[in-house]
């Protein structure tokens, strides 16, 4: 039996900074997402959520971040801190949707660029700033923000309770924090699996996966309180499926384009995630 365990990485392609990795897989698969799965309106990378109102692909993904919104109670005036911000959709979105101010931070310096260029397209840079910054170690002063906001993000941390903790020392008194990410279900693995799960890992360069028990936790240990959690794997199902099925349709062409050294190793693990 394999254990998955807190603070290790378990990518086998895993080098001596992680986080670097995290930003070439990012960097380095961008085109991929841009052609294959997010478009300029909802600037996505991550998972959509369907209910009985979404019609489509780009609905879904705008529609996580509705969901997210609603659990979280977004007031006029709120700050919030978009905690692993990618492109920036999410922040975007926020800023276009509610009376709000957002900071987006992320690890890699051209998401930086490419969101920072797409909120003064959607005329909201006044609202919404885009810093590179650790999640787990931010520059921000106590108590700067009303609402932390992560989505698919959290799960990159090597600590998760690093992330926890800032999380609560940037909130104000009454803070909120929302997530919503992959976890893993149990801690111990049969050989069989563990393949199937350290392929996840690395196609992803998540470095590990907290279980929804051990990641409530960490926060009551933080300092929150009124955990609550939600199970929307059947919501996200269809995404699943529309990438599974993508990639049956582009095997042959991504086979070729690897044969012909068009595409890179990040890319490569990327697909068969």
């Amino acid at each position: 039996m394999r254990v998955l365990e807190e603070g290790k990485d378990y990518r086998s392609s895993a080098t001596n900074d992680y986080q670097a990795d995290i930003v070439e897989h990012y960097d380095e698969c961008y085109w991929e997402y841009r052609t294959a799965w997010l478009n300029s309106h909802n600037l996505a990378i991550h998972y959509g959520y369907w209910d009985e109102s979404t019609h489509s692909h780009s609905d879904s993904l705008l529609n996580m971040n509705r969901a997210l919104a609603n659990k979280v109670a977004i007031n006029a005036g709120d700050h919030i801190l978009d905690a692993g911000c990618g492109l920036g959709g999410s922040s975007i979105w926020l800023a276009e949707n509610f009376d709000v101010t957002v900071t987006g931070i992320t690890l890699s310096p051209s998401q930086v660029e490419h969101a920072t260029r797409s909120a003064e397209k959607r005329g909201v840079a006044d609202r919404v700033t885009f810093k590179t910054a650790d999640y787990c170690q931010t520059p921000f002063e106590n108590e700067s923000f009303d609402i932390v906001w992560g989505l698919e993000s959290v799960c990159y941390a090597l600590h998760k309770k690093l992330f926890t903790d800032e999380a609560f020392r940037v909130l104000k008194k009454g803070g909120r924090l929302v997530s919503a990410d992959g976890y893993a279900l149990k801690e111990q693995f049969t050989e069989e699996e563990w393949l199937r799960v350290v392929t996840c890992l690395d196609g992803w360069a998540v470095p590990n996966l907290a279980t929804p028990e051990g990641f409530k936790q960490y926060l009551q240990e933080s300092g929150f309180s009124h955990v609550d959690y939600s199970d929307i794997t059947a919501n996200t199902m269809p995404s699943a499926k529309r990438m599974y099925y993508t990639a049956l349709l582009t095997w042959p062409m991504q086979r070729l384009l690897v044969l012909l050294r068009l595409k890179t190793k990040a890319q490569d693990r990327n697909f068969y995630t």
